[in-house]
């Protein structure tokens, strides 16, 4: 009898013998050194799809290697200007990767901080003339663009005046590096940007940053002032390292780099749009600074601000959240498809319609999207008042009219909850100025003041201004002043349930009080004023929320640390100068400390 026939598999095969990947997306890439007027050639990649014709040509010139810019998949937004025919130029600047020449920081204008003739706005010029005589495809309509230091040198290139430039698009751009950019704010030095000198300044191609695996509060509060810390890691070696200690004021060096200044000096020529981060942890001063200081000269409308909920660079990648908080959207997709595209093909394409955009396009947090032609000024104020409260009210005769706090450099306050990182190992800095600020008003050495639950929402659209009446047993103190939206303790998310959320907040160091380019120290218990700007401030407080401010004296490991005692070199400061100070601030009717916010109606 024959055996019984077993089980047959008779599934077909998910194996696809014959699979061919699609071919890549085929472009053409090109790589040019491009000789300046010294005679000194920077290293240039082309990119563009085949047989593009009449194409506008958009260009970045970045420190950071235009070969790793050209040769990564391109974000959405190269992806879209690619796909639309648009031709993409990278370009190592002087003295970086495979550019000659040397590189200098944030290099100045020509001018009285560079005898050269030689500058971003002349090698912008430079490599245009060559672009438009030399790439066959383009329509001779050339726009710039990038983020960060690539902003920077996007701005500057306005500043050549070279008829092919149509548009720019700085991105995060850095500004002013002393007022509130990268390197100070108000004063106070920012020693977060100390460990990226490696990535900028070592070599052509840079190097890791310093720190990068150690929790910086810990190794900063260890080292001391931030001078130990540039010691300790060889930072010292750097140029730039010794510029910073060299100039801690506002004087010529820094005031002579300041783009919105020296923007202001020259008629507007290219038509620019303006991208600002509100939560941007680096370059949040520069996009709205160029703003204020162009718009009342921009006659033909040329100029236009676009601000969203975003980190530093945040609109070139997912725009739908931040920290804990959810957007409905991507706000970055929609700001790119709707603001930066359109704005670009207006201003670079042939025969291109306008793009109709308004003075600002705004995304405000719990508000969302709004144009507007002008930002208000900051003119309803909030002031500080006994028993920490915050009203709309001056103080009045007979109510307690001072808080004190101790403010002890050995446990200074920290810009988030401890560990704090820097580099990829957490986004803890990245989300800074969007972190629940419960942990900071727990602290005896922060004071809060809060409003009663609003019974409408409140758009804050602008910058809040500071008016602190304080005094210190010191000679020299910080105050650091945080405009926050108090969530209330129920929320349909659990998330948001009391949250403390960072409406714009900022440092200012005390010695500056009567002037940025004159230090001076404090006179101990003399009461005096401290008046500053917070950052642009895009934000809906909701009905049932309450605003709050806190005042503390430290922002650390991202500022350094006031040492409290009067010394000429904070930088250097020894160990026995850091002390313990009492600060009080005063609310008073004869000195009504307050923040002034700028709501838009």
């Amino acid at each position: 009898m024959p055996a019984a026939a077993g089980p047959v598999d008779t599934l077909p095969s998910d194996v696809a013998t014959d699979y061919r990947p699609p071919p890549a997306v085929a472009r053409v890439r090109r790589e040019a050194m491009i000789p300046m007027r010294d005679g000194v050639r920077l290293h240039t990649v082309i990119v563009m799809r085949p047989g593009v014709r009449n194409a506008p040509l958009v260009m970045e010139r970045t420190p950071y290697g235009a070969d790793g810019a050209a040769a990564r998949p391109p974000g959405p937004l190269d992806a879209a200007l690619l796909e639309d025919g648009y031709i993409r130029v990278w370009q190592d600047v002087r003295g970086r990767y495979r550019s000659e020449g040397t590189y200098v920081t944030n290099r100045p204008l020509s001018g009285p901080l560079n005898p050269t003739g030689i500058d971003h706005a002349t090698d912008a010029a430079d490599t245009l003339d060559w672009l438009i005589r030399n790439v066959p495809e383009t329509n001779g309509r050339v726009g710039v663009i990038g983020g960060s230091y690539a902003g920077f040198t996007a701005l500057m290139a306005t500043l050549s005046g070279h008829p092919a430039l149509k548009a720019a698009v700085p991105v995060n751009p850095m500004v002013d590096v002393w007022m509130g950019d990268d390197w100070f704010h108000h004063g106070a030095f920012r020693q977060i940007t100390l460990p990226v000198l490696p990535i900028l300044m070592a070599g052509r191609q840079g190097a890791p940053p310093a720190g990068g695996g150690v929790e910086l509060y810990a190794r900063m509060l260890q080292l001391g002032s931030a001078g130990a810390f540039m010691r300790h890691y060889g930072l010292d070696q750097f140029p730039m390292a010794r510029r910073f200690v060299a100039h801690p004021a506002y004087d010529a060096f820094w005031q002579g780099q300041a783009l919105d200044r020296l923007l202001a000096a020259h008629p507007v020529r290219t038509p620019m749009l303006l991208v600002g981060g509100l939560y941007d942890e680096q370059d949040q001063y520069g996009a709205p600074a160029v703003f204020r200081a162009l718009s009342a000269l921009d006659r033909d409308r040329r100029v236009h601000l676009l601000l969203g909920p975003w980190a530093h660079m945040g609109v070139f990648g997912d725009g739908s959240g931040l920290g804990v908080f959810r957007f409905e959207e991507d706000t970055a997709a929609r700001a790119r498809r709707e603001v930066i595209k359109p704005f670009l093909d207006a201003s670079l394409k042939t025969g291109a319609s306008p793009a109709g955009l308004a003075a600002v396009t705004s995304y405000a947090m719990g508000g969302g999207w709004s144009r507007a032609e002008a930002i208000p000024e900051a003119t309803r104020p909030l002031y500080l008042r006994a028993g920490g409260r915050l009203s709309a009210e001056p103080p009045t005769a007979g109510e307690p009219g001072r808080d004190d706090y101790v403010a002890d450099p050995a446990r200074p306050v920290p810009v988030i909850a401890r560990p704090f990182f820097f580099g990829s190992r957490t986004d803890g800095w990245r989300t800074s100025l969007v972190a629940d600020q419960r942990f900071a008003a727990q602290r005896p050495d922060v004071l809060a003041y809060v409003t009663e639950p609003l019974d409408r929402p409140l758009r804050i659209f602008g910058r809040a201004q500071v008016e602190l009446f304080a005094a210190s047993t010191g000679a020299d103190a910080d105050f650091v002043v945080k405009l926050i939206d108090v969530h209330p303790d129920e929320m349909d998310d659990p998330a948001l349930a009391g949250y403390q959320a960072p409406i714009a907040m900022d440092i200012f160091r005390g010695r500056y009080r009567r002037g940025f380019d004159s230090p001076e120290p404090l006179t101990p218990g003399r009461t005096e004023a401290f008046r500053f700007a917070l950052p642009m401030a895009d934000h809906v407080v909701g009905k049932g929320h309450r605003i709050m401010v806190q005042v503390q004296s430290s922002w650390f490991p991202v500022y350094d640390r006031n040492p409290q005692t009067w010394v000429a070199d904070i930088f250097n400061a020894p160990p026995q100068a850091y002390r313990k100070a009492t600060q009080s601030v005063v609310h008073t009717p004869a000195h009504p400390s307050a923040v002034r916010l700028p709501v838009a109606e």
